[in-house]
């Protein structure tokens, strides 16, 4: 017997502020055929003013562990993905463990940008798999609107604001099953960290900058990269393309989205897509998507997944998980 980690459940939260690209013309020099032909986007949530990273993240807990229909007690970790977090420190995962009443275990956040939530579960997988608990709550949460310079419309309309959670649990289970995260597969290139970064911090500046980007070099290693890692985890695997019910893509841009699908040979009816309505959150965007095909019954349990991502380091990864119990064979409905 083997340990692994089942994705039991899923939430998401949306702040209710929805900024379309028509209202942002108001405030960038763009449009909305602009932004449209080259990104996908057509409307993105901001949080308001008081509405913290922790907040949306602590919304989205709550809305998994109603899912699941278990209490907060028994989450032994929590791992919050995030490029925004509401202080310097502590870690925003302490704030989503006090205010769900989680004090069972370890709580702390990781900085992989975009990245951040294939590295959260890759984290929580494997305490899990350790031994180091039994139940698991990985959050991707952003206010990306903070770090957005208004003046830059090649990078302001590209972003939103949300938050995405999934609960994972330990099972003991047969070598030969292929229920839960089977592999996740993770890479960085700290020579690249420079086409994507935000100018700003505590140690270099005292103050927050904001989001820098070449968009060429980012297209460009972003297709590569995360087709070269689909590659790895489909070959780790011993699957082919035609073996995924789902791929989920990192949303951060359609044509993106659209040249690893093409290149992949992936059928379009097989990818989640989420950023027409939401935009790149970040960390949030794997786990916003994915809640919302769990929601719509599009994601049922025994549904394989492919997840992957790729952010500012460069940072980028893919994992590879059967959904669901495998006792029960379900969709969700409200």
């Amino acid at each position: 017997m083997i340990k692994r980690s089942i994705m039991i459940a899923t939430g998401s939260y949306l702040p209710e502020r929805v900024v379309t690209n028509e209202e942002l013309c108001a405030w960038v020099n763009t449009s909305d055929n602009w932004i449209r032909q080259r990104t996908g986007i057509r409307q993105r949530h901001f949080a308001d003013d008081k509405e913290l990273t922790s907040h949306l993240a602590i919304k989205a807990a709550r809305h998994a562990l109603e899912m699941a229909k278990i209490d907060a007690k028994v989450i032994d970790l929590i791992v919050v993905a995030t490029t925004t977090p509401d202080d310097t420190f502590p870690a925003t995962a302490t704030k989503v463990q006090k205010e769900l009443g989680a004090f069972n275990g370890a709580a702390f956040d990781i900085q992989a940008v975009c990245a951040g939530f294939i590295y959260a579960i890759a984290v929580a997988d494997n305490f899990l798999k350790a031994g180091q608990g039994s139940t698991a709550l990985v959050i991707g949460a952003e206010t990306f609107s903070r770090l957005l310079d208004w003046k830059d419309r090649t990078t302001c309309v590209l972003f939103g604001d949300g938050a995405g959670a999934v609960l994972l649990r330990v099972i003991d289970a047969n070598s030969k099953d292929s229920w839960g995260v089977l592999s996740t597969h993770l890479h960085t290139d700290g020579c690249k960290r420079d086409i994507l970064y935000v100018d700003g911090g505590p140690s270099a500046t005292k103050t927050v900058g904001h989001v820098r980007m070449n968009g060429k070099e980012v297209f460009r290693h972003a297709v590569s990269k995360l087709s070269s890692v689909i590659d790895e985890s489909l070959e780790a695997n011993g699957l082919s393309p035609n073996d995924i019910d789902w791929l989920i893509p990192h949303q951060a841009n359609q044509r993106i989205i659209d040249s690893i699908i093409n290149r992949m040979k992936i059928p379009t009816e097989k990818v989640l897509v989420s950023i027409a309505r939401h935009a790149n959150t970040s960390a949030a965007s794997l786990p916003l998507a994915l809640d919302e095909a769990v929601r719509d019954g599009r994601v049922c349990a025994g549904h394989l997944l492919l997840l992957s991502a790729i952010g500012g380091g460069l940072a980028w990864g893919a994992g590879v998980v059967r959904f669901g119990i495998p006792v029960h064979s379900w969709c969700y409905s409200k």
